[in-house]
C-alpha cells in the first residue's frame, strides 16, 4: 500500500527501459499494465511481466481489436498494439508487485487515428505549432455506495441523510478510510491530491489534484477512476462516476479548469481586465469558442443517457443542481456553464462519464475556432440563472444546453468543427451514442410499469 503519512513521492524518470526494469525489480514489481482506454474512456489492460516491457514500448502489447470498443477494427482486421509512453510508467500502490504504463494504440507500426490519446495528441499539436500549451485541472466528483440484497443502491455511511450534506463533517468523517487510503495512493505515484471534501449528495465526494499538461491530466483522470474503483471494492464498496446515480439529488460532474501557458506565464491571465476578471483577449477569444460550439460539446462532455438527468433544468432537492443548463458565462457564478476563477476558464459542463481525451480535444477545437475567429464572448451573467424566465434568458440571448443525448449528438454531427477534429473517432463514437440512445427508448422502465400497467 502507499505510505500511510499520504506524503507526496515524485515517480522516478527513465532515460531507458533498462533503468526502468531495474527499478521495478528493485521496487519489487513483477508485472507491468499495459493500460489504454476504449472510446468510452473505460480502462483496458493487459499485464506484462518486467522482463517483456521493452516489447510494449517498441513493438506494443497486442489486442483484438473487434473486441474494443470504437477502435474501428473489424474481425477480420489487423491487431490494435497497445506502444507504452516511458514516461507514464508508475507503480500502483493498491496492488503490491503492480505498475501501469500509458499507452497508445498503432495499427501496422502507425499510431491509430481511433485511439482516443492519438486524437488528443493530434489537437495538442495544433496549439504547440503557435508556441502554447493548454493546461488542465480535472474535479472529479463521484459516489462512494453500498449494494442492497437485491442490488439497490445507497450511500456507503446510512447516517449521511442530511438534507443539505455539502461539506459536513461527519459525512466527510465517517468515509475517511476509503478516502485517505485513495488519497494516499495517488499521492504515493506523485499526483498531488490537495483537498477532499463531502460533495452536495449522500454518499458524494470529491478529491481535487493539481492541475498539468492536459494530456498527463487525462492519465491522471483515468488512473484516478482505476483506483477508485478497486479500492471500493475492497471495502464491499461501489465508487461510481455515473452521472446521475440518484433522480432528486445532484449529479457528479467533472470540472475542467482550462489555462494556456507558453512555457513562461499564464497567457489566459491579464490583471489590466477592464470586466475584472483578469482574462486576457487570448482566453476571451478562446471563452467564445466554447460558447459558439457548447451545444456539440455537450455530446463529448456529458456522453449518456443518464448525463441529462444531471444537465436538466431546475431545482433539486438540495436547491441547486450544481449543473449547468444555460450556454453562459460569468465570474464565480456557479449556475454557468462556465464560471471564471480569475485567470483561468472552468468548464462545468463534464461529468463523470466523459472519455477525457476527447473531451480535452473537442474543448481545444473550440477554442481554437474561438482564437481564430476571434469570437467574442459578450458580457458575462453574474446573476442566479436558475431563477430566470424563459423571457429573460432569450432577451439575454442565452441558449439553452441540450436537454438529451440525442439533441445532442445531432449538434455534433452538424458542427464541422468539432466532428472534424476527431477524426474518424467521430463517427465511430456517433454510431455507439446513437445506438445507446435507441436502446434507452426501448427500455421500459419501473416508472412505466408503476405509471401505466393498470392505468387505462
Amino acid at each position: 500500500m502507499a505510505p500511510s503519512s499520504g506524503e507526496l513521492v515524485k515517480p522516478p524518470r527513465f532515460e531507458t527501459v533498462e533503468q526502468a526494469q531495474e527499478y521495478l525489480r528493485t521496487a519489487g514489481i513483477s508485472y507491468v499494465l499495459a493500460q489504454f482506454v476504449d472510446i468510452h474512456g473505460v480502462a483496458k489492460a493487459k499485464s506484462v511481466p518486467v522482463s517483456h516491457l521493452p516489447m510494449v514500448l517498441e513493438a506494443g502489447a497486442g489486442f483484438a481489436g473487434f473486441a474494443i470498443w470504437g477502435v474501428g477494427i473489424e474481425p477480420n482486421g489487423p491487431d490494435f498494439m497497445a506502444v507504452g509512453d516511458l514516461s507514464t510508467l508508475t507503480t500502483v500502490p493498491w496492488q503490491p508487485g503492480l505498475a501501469r504504463i500509458v499507452c497508445e494504440g498503432n495499427v501496422q507500426g502507425k499510431p491509430w487515428a481511433y485511439d482516443s490519446r492519438v486524437t488528443l495528441r493530434k489537437q495538442i499539436a495544433r496549439l504547440a505549432e503557435r508556441g502554447y500549451t493548454l493546461f488542465t485541472g480535472l474535479e472529479p466528483e463521484f459516489s462512494l455506495l453500498r449494494r442492497g440484497e437485491h442490488g439497490s443502491i445507497a450511500p456507503c455511511d446510512p447516517s449521511d441523510t442530511l438534507a443539505k450534506p455539502c461539506y459536513d463533517y461527519k459525512g466527510l468523517s465517517r468515509t475517511r478510510e476509503f478516502l485517505e487510503r485513495l488519497s494516499n495512493v495517488l499521492r504515493a505515484t506523485g499526483i498531488d491530491v490537495y483537498q477532499i471534501d463531502h460533495e452536495d449528495a449522500n454518499g458524494q465526494f470529491e478529491l481535487n489534484f493539481t492541475y498539468d499538461n492536459c494530456l498527463t491530466s487525462a492519465d491522471h483522470f483515468v488512473f484516478f477512476k482505476m483506483a477508485a474503483s478497486e479500492i471500493a471494492n475492497e471495502l464491499g464498496l461501489v465508487c461510481s462516476f455515473m452521472p446521475k446515480p440518484f433522480a432528486n439529488r445532484p449529479g457528479n460532474g467533472m470540472h475542467m479548469h482550462l489555462s494556456i501557458g507558453d512555457g513562461k506565464r499564464n497567457l489566459f491571465e491579464d490583471k489590466g481586465d477592464p470586466r475584472g476578471l483578469d482574462l486576457s483577449q487570448l482566453a476571451y477569444h478562446f471563452l467564445g469558442g466554447l460558447l459558439a460550439h457548447a451545444p456539440a460539446l455537450t455530446a463529448l462532455c456529458a456522453p449518456t443517457v443518464n448525463s441529462y438527468k444531471r444537465l436538466v433544468v431546475g431545482r433539486s432537492l438540495t436547491g441547486a443542481t450544481w449543473a449547468p443548463a444555460y450556454i453562459s458565462y460569468g465570474d464565480n457564478n456557479r449556475s454557468s456553464m462556465i464560471r471564471i476563477p480569475k485567470g483561468r476558464l472552468e468548464l462545468r459542463l463534464p461529468d463523470g462519464s466523459a472519455n477525457p481525451y476527447l473531451a480535452t480535444a473537442a474543448v481545444i477545437a473550440a477554442g481554437m475556432d474561438g482564437m481564430d475567429r476571434q469570437r467574442d464572448p459578450g458580457a458575462p451573467q453574474n446573476t442566479n440563472l436558475y431563477e430566470w424566465t424563459d423571457t429573460q434568458l432569450a432577451k439575454a440571448g442565452i441558449g439553452l444546453l441540450p436537454q438529451s443525448l440525442g439533441a445532442a449528438l445531432d449538434q455534433f454531427e452538424a458542427d464541422p468543427v468539432i466532428f472534424e477534429a476527431l477524426g474518424p473517432v467521430a463517427p465511430e463514437f456517433l454510431k455507439l451514442k446513437r445506438m445507446e440512445c435507441l436502446e434507452y427508448q426501448r427500455h421500459v422502465s419501473e416508472w412505466e410499469i408503476k405509471q401505466y400497467l393498470e392505468f387505462f
